[in-house]
């Protein structure tokens, strides 16, 4: 992650990060000691010693992962409730639409790239459904460019 890019959260999406920062700081990083110092007493030597080589690489994720989500908390601007229009659809939104071509209707959240989990409907503001949502009003038609061709979604709802 770049330094500079900004990064667009959700207040639940602040909050998620920072629980696995902590999670990863106070268990995973002590669990992961006490497997190394387990390992190291194993007989044989450390190089051939496979559950230290696991503990190690286990360690390096987790050390990992803390310096990624301390670089994007850094580099956050946290969309407040009170920030969320219920006029138009941006970062924070609940949309409801409807497939124009399947009748099928949606519910997505529209939430920062960091958030974003598609088999949850939280879509990211960055995605090609996403930035065709962005600023659109209830009635409006979004088209969008898929894969599988083209969607035109009306928007039925947006809501906090």
């Amino acid at each position: 992650m770049q330094a500079e890019q900004e990064v667009i959260l959700t207040v639940a999406g602040l909050k998620k990060i920072e629980t696995e920062l902590d999670r990863l700081r106070t268990v995973n990083r002590k669990r992961v000691a006490q497997r190394i110092r387990e390992s190291m007493q194993m007989a044989g030597e450390l190089n051939e010693n496979s559950e230290f080589e696991d503990a190690k690489n286990e360690q390096a994720f987790v050390e990992g992962r803390i310096d990624e989500l301390r670089q994007i908390l850094a580099a956050a601007r946290v969309i407040e409730e009170d920030e969320v229009r219920t006029d138009s659809v941006g970062v924070g939104s609940i949309v409801s639409v409807k497939d124009l071509e399947t009748s099928d209707d949606w519910e997505w959240s529209i939430v920062g790239t960091y958030e974003a989990n598609p088999a949850e409907d939280r879509i990211s503001n960055e995605s090609p459904v996403g930035r065709a949502l962005m600023g659109m009003t209830v009635g409006d038609v979004a088209i969008v460019e898929i894969p599988a061709g083209r969607a035109k979604y009306e928007i039925l709802n947006i809501r906090k």
